[in-house]
């Protein structure tokens, strides 16, 4: 069930581990603050997080990957992160 051979995707599900205990620490600090203003500032925060962790796990999958695609698709990949983090940039 758990047979999992590449170290990548231990890496990949690692970094989206410590992604999510970063959300529900997050979250925690929110309640506790107790206040909207603190909990936008704590949101805040955690939204510079959020693109990194993105970059990041594409980054060692692509890696994982990148002797078995080609280079247009590599590309492809590329830009469709790219396309991520442009829309959801904010302004």
């Amino acid at each position: 069930m758990w047979h999992v051979v590449d170290r990548v995707v231990y890496a990949m599900a690692g970094l989206r581990v410590m992604s999510g205990l970063l959300e529900l620490t997050a979250a925690i600090l929110m309640l506790y603050a107790g206040t909207a203003a603190k909990a936008l500032q704590i949101n805040g925060a955690l939204a510079l997080v959020g693109p990194f962790i993105l970059v990041s796990v594409t980054t060692l999958g692509v890696a994982g990957l990148a002797e078995r695609l080609a280079w247009g698709r590599v590309l492809w990949i590329v830009i469709g992160v790219a396309c991520i983090l442009y829309g959801a940039r904010s302004g």
